[in-house]
């Protein structure tokens, strides 16, 4: 049995929502899809059909969880604990960029000799510059593509525990603050810097918003917005929305419906930056988990179906199984263009990769079950 997320962190010490664990696996066979480039299966993922993709998804849950797991340890193993806590996750996911980083590194290597894919998954400077590449690696400058997102995942878990105290202190204040710097980037493009030149692609002071929010409400704003989240009226209103983005991203693959829009439209929401955060980004994730938390029961009893297991099963080992998916992503890159790039293909990679991601993950399960931790040697 699942608990119901109502929103005291206190419940995350008896229970589990399983619901998390399954957006996120499911995200996860998305992100695959999505990163194996020329796909068409893609077309069977969100990121055709809205303004904002499963990054988003990833992140709202993330701000969630931390909120869940160290907001709701915190009254039983203090301050210096859930710190520690909180920091040890942000190196876990240092240490997963940097084991990814390194096999990725060898991946393309070993497939083209440090020549062929170099400009596609921006390797190059690992094998024309490696000592200053490692430098800015160690730093949190550079990323690979399609690791970026851990880059950011590491640097809001560093600062979690500062958004935990001023949570604990004003959550009004603290969402009031995330706002303000979530607006310097729209108005002013605050950034942070990446190497060789540009910025991180996933920016930290626009992405922390998402990540504040997931907090915020889990902590009091279930509770408090209860009712509103209830009206009908505003399930139109997200519904609507979700419309509206759904006639304007077919419209960028059918231009006969581009057409069709208003050029103070177009005016009025374009560009769509996802790096930013885009308001029409953020206002469309937020209208479609409305939608899903009005159509899913808060509280799952019953057997879960073997599908729905492998998904929770991703989902619940979704830093691990995030890396491996985007090793098996560039895999079906150098398959689609050394082997074939017809359909059956595609569809052939996009099972075979899924498969082997559901396969890691029941084995990461199985593993963290039977895991008895032994003496230190040094």
């Amino acid at each position: 049995m699942v608990c119901a997320t109502t929103g005291a962190v206190d419940a995350a010490r008896d229970c589990r929502d399983l619901r998390l664990d399954a957006c996120r696996g499911l995200a996860l066979w998305f992100i695959f899809v999505d990163h194996v480039p020329d796909n068409s299966l893609s077309w069977l993922t969100p990121r055709n059909y809205g303004f904002s993709d499963t990054s988003e998804v990833f992140v709202f849950i993330s701000g969630y969880t931390c909120m869940l797991a160290y907001g709701g340890a915190l009254a039983a193993q203090g301050w210096a604990t859930t710190v520690v806590r909180a920091l040890r996750r942000a190196w876990e996911i240092y240490a997963a960029f940097l084991v990814l980083l390194l096999a990725y590194a060898a991946l393309v290597w070993v497939v083209g000799n440090g020549e062929r894919f170099v400009d596609e998954t921006n390797t190059g400077f690992f094998f024309r510059d490696p000592g200053p590449t490692l430098v800015h690696v160690a730093l949190l400058q550079f990323a690979p593509v399609n690791t970026d997102i851990l880059l950011t995942f590491a640097i809001l878990h560093i600062c979690f525990p500062v958004v935990l105290w001023m949570m604990m202190t004003s959550p009004t204040f603290t969402l009031v603050i995330s706002f303000l710097l979530y607006m310097m980037v729209q108005l002013f493009s605050w950034q942070v810097p990446a190497w060789p030149s540009g910025e991180l692609y996933f920016n930290p002071f626009a992405w922390q918003f998402l990540f504040v929010i997931g907090a915020w409400y889990v902590y009091v704003g279930s509770a408090s917005l209860r009712p509103i989240l209830k009206s009908r009226t505003l399930l139109i209103v997200a519904l609507a929305y979700l419309a509206f983005s759904l006639f304007m991203a077919l419209s960028w693959e059918f231009k006969s419906l581009e057409a069709l829009i208003p050029s103070a439209v177009t005016g009025l929401i374009y560009p769509i930056y996802k790096s930013h955060l885009a308001p029409v980004r953020l206002l469309h994730f937020l209208s479609l988990a409305l939608v899903v938390s009005r159509l899913t029961p808060p509280q799952w009893n019953g057997p879960a179906r073997p599908l729905m297991t492998a998904i929770i099963r991703c989902g619940e080992n979704s830093l691990s199984i995030y890396c491996i998916g985007v090793l098996l992503a560039f895999i079906g890159q150098v398959v689609l263009t050394d082997v074939s790039s017809g359909f059956a293909m595609q569809l052939l990679i996009s099972i075979a990769g899924i498969a082997v991601m559901v396969i890691a993950a029941t084995l990461l399960t199985w593993e963290t079950q039977l895991d008895r931790r032994g003496p230190r040697l040094f």
